[in-house]
């Protein structure tokens, strides 16, 4: 959103009024405010479960405030939700470009191009938010499903308790780890009986 800008004139005429700045401020509290409810909206529909119905109230946000990190977050997640992982996708890379760096936006395009079947791409990812923030579990824990989807069963093994190591209570990668264990065990029960 763009502020008003006080006026201002040259010379001994220069002055600038107050009543610029109380404007400015009383538009951008009605736009927070306006933005804050949308948000209260949405999210009441996605805690009863209505995806759908959430999706018109986060393009209303977007339509007050079209780089609204939060709402293009929120609205690809819903859509993935949803099966629209294309949308999804897209939602993500318009976070991307407006906030490069955005560990969130990388593992839910992540999530998204894994559930798509797109592991390398999703791993990619994961490595860059994991060059960002070396430490984050999440990246970490998706990054050991994508290599266990393509069968790389010890690494994702690693991944998940170098995920556990820094959050314990990560639950994605407690049940992953064990669900890989299991799957590896009887990989090599199968192969000694060969």
């Amino acid at each position: 959103m763009q502020k008003l800008i006080p006026l201002s004139y040259t010379d001994s005429d220069s002055c600038t009024t107050e009543d610029h700045y109380i404007i400015e401020n009383i538009l951008e509290n009605s736009l927070n405010e306006e933005v804050n409810a949308l948000f209260l909206k949405a999210n009441s529909c996605i805690d009863d479960e209505d995806f759908s119905n959430a999706l018109p109230f986060y393009d209303s946000i977007l339509k007050i405030d079209s780089k609204n990190i939060s709402a293009l977050i929120d609205k690809g997640t819903t859509l993935q939700i949803l099966g629209r992982i294309k949308l999804a996708i897209k939602c993500f890379d318009e976070v991307l470009g407006i906030s490069p760096n955005n560990i969130d936006a990388l593992i839910n395009k992540g999530s998204a191009l894994h559930l798509n079947s797109k592991y390398l791409d999703a791993i990619s990812c994961y490595d860059s938010a994991l060059k960002i923030d070396k430490k984050c579990s999440m990246a970490l824990a998706y990054k050991g499903l994508s290599l266990g989807e393509m069968g790389d069963l010890p690494n994702a093994i690693a991944y998940f308790k170098k995920a556990l190591s820094i959050d314990k209570h990560c639950t994605i990668a407690q049940l992953s780890q064990e669900t890989a264990q299991n799957l590896l065990n009887l990989s090599n029960e199968k192969s000694k009986k060969l």
